[in-house]
């Protein structure tokens, strides 16, 4: 047997986690088919490189020399893996937009901006609901923009050495059947909610630790919050068993209705994000000038909205900052 990658990294990870048991469940292997392998490799390099016993797994002295190769390796190979990736986009091939979004309320518009705009150029998409997710994907190049939110102030994790600009800022809403008595008003008092049960999108942003906060300052705690996708909110929604935040830009659905939080206890910022060493840079003036134009042209079903962002000038699309 020829030794791989995959079985250094095999090696690391019983070496990480200290048992063949632990490592097996974290590469989402059976723990026999772990130890069969682990044998392979022992054989491949001549003697065991752990002892093992009730206690766990342990390096041996060959076992400590593998993994200090290993531990310079697979970095390394995982890096020329990025680089190549991010370079692979240059050259005279039609412009090619890779984009990933969490629960993008413009992504769909973006894409038709960029169709329209450069016909021959190759678009994909690639959703998730992890905004660290989509960064590691981008700076390991299987990417090339990030569409992602953050409440407040907030930003993405700096760890992935990603670029990331404003496309616009907007209040977060409550969504209500047409029939909740609060639905008449123009605004709703998030204290007035305080009886309600929630209903969210899953993420791993800061946002319910927000939403958490802003409860707290309006004198309550949330009642049980459920999580599931955009299609169950709405239908928990829509049956009465719960109220849920929204984006300003959410599609109308018959039967329910928006309504802004008095005061304006919480924010959404939509974010694109790069990386600074890919051929990406490139376009990214322009493929961010076509996210403000596609948060532009998600308004129109929301004129009451687009009213109000007129008189409220910190809201909606900001003064640009600089590529």
């Amino acid at each position: 047997m020829n030794l791989e990658l995959r079985h250094l990294r095999v090696v690391c990870a019983i070496a990480e986690t200290g048992s063949v048991t632990k490592a097996a469940s974290a590469l989402g292997l059976a723990q026999p088919a772990l130890t069969a392998q682990l044998q392979r490799i022992e054989r491949t390099l001549g003697g065991p490189l752990f002892d093992r016993d009730r206690r766990g797994a342990r390096p041996t002295a060959l076992g400590e020399l593998v993994l200090a190769r290993a531990r310079v390796l697979l970095p390394a190979m995982k890096g020329l893996q990025d680089e190549a990736a991010r370079l692979a986009g240059s050259g005279d091939a039609p412009p090619c937009y890779r984009f990933g979004g969490v629960n993008s309320p413009i992504l769909g518009r973006l894409v038709h901006r960029l169709a329209a705009e450069h016909p021959p150029a190759q678009i994909t998409t690639y959703a998730s609901w992890s905004v660290d997710e989509l960064a590691q994907l981008v700076a390991g190049g299987r990417l090339d923009f990030a569409l992602a939110g953050v409440c407040g102030d907030a930003s993405p994790s700096a760890g992935f050495g990603l670029s990331w600009r404003e496309v616009s800022v907007d209040p977060v809403l409550v969504l209500l059947p047409e029939t909740h008595p609060l639905a008449g008003h123009d605004e709703v008092r998030l204290a007035d909610l305080r009886h309600e049960q929630w209903v969210a999108a899953p993420g791993d942003g800061c946002f319910s630790d927000c939403f958490a906060a802003a409860c707290a300052r309006a004198g309550f705690t949330p009642r049980k919050v459920y999580e599931t996708d955009i299609r169950g909110c709405v239908d928990l929604v829509e049956a009465g068993v719960a109220v849920a935040l929204c984006q300003a830009t959410f599609r109308p659905v018959a039967g329910l209705v928006t309504r802004r939080l008095a005061g304006v206890p919480l924010r959404w910022r939509l974010l694109l994000g790069w990386h600074p060493d890919s051929p990406a840079v490139r376009s990214a003036p322009l493929v961010l000038q076509m996210a403000k134009a596609a948060y532009t042209d998600s308004l129109t079903p929301h004129p009451t909205y687009l009213d109000w962002l007129l008189r409220n000038p910190g809201f909606g699309v900001r003064q640009p900052s600089g590529v």
